[in-house]
This record gives structure tokens, sequence and C-alpha cells, in this order.
């Protein structure tokens, strides 16, 4: 299995960006795929998830903002990311769960100035 992200830059606060992920050795209908962030010194958490039926939700803190989608045909899975804020700052992976176990993409950069 391999992940594959990009999308990551610098923007401003209040700006958009679009990440995206390419996933291969997943089933988008199966795997569950998600969307992770780390900031500088802290902890690896959850932004966004997408089941394989579908049902997609994401962490309270994005909520509003950011919204997870995927494209079965094209196998790309996505997260759309508005009104950013410097708080947001943090390297995003993408993820997906195969057989009980968690495969990582190398992550994308982004960076919110305020």
């Amino acid at each position: 299995v391999q992940l594959q992200a990009s999308g990551g830059g610098l923007v401003q606060a209040g700006g958009s960006l679009r990440l995206s992920c390419r996933p291969s050795g997943l089933v988008f209908s199966v795997n569950t795929m998600a969307w992770y962030r780390q900031a500088p010194g802290k902890e690896r958490e959850l932004v966004a998830r997408i089941t394989g039926g579908g049902e997609a939700d994401c962490a309270d803190s994005v909520k509003g903002r950011f919204t997870i989608s995927r494209d079965i045909r094209a196998k790309m899975m996505y997260l759309q990311m508005a009104d950013l804020q410097p708080e947001d700052t943090a390297v995003y992976y993408c993820s997906g769960n195969r057989g009980g176990y968690t495969y990582w993409g190398q992550g994308t950069l982004v960076t919110v100035s305020s």
C-alpha cells in the first residue's frame, strides 16, 4: 500500500487549499481512508475520514471548514480546506486502513500565515 499526498503550501488566513491523495493497494469501497495532521510539538490528530461506504466525518475543530471527499473512478481522495487559520498549520497526512493496519503517506506541509 502506498499513499501520495500533495497540495500543501503557504496561504494567508482565510484562504483555501485542496489536498489530494492518491492511494494504491486500497479498495475505496472497502477501506476507510482519512486525513491526519501534526503540528509542531503536538501529537498527530485525526482531521477527517471517509469509510468504504462513503460515510464522512471530521473533527470538531474543522467542522464547517474542511470537507473530505473521494473520486472512486479517479482513485483519489481530497481534503478541501476553507477559511484556514494559523492553528491549521501542520503537516497533513493521508492514511488508509487495510487488514487492521494503518498505512501512511509522506505528508504535505500546510502553512497558514496571519
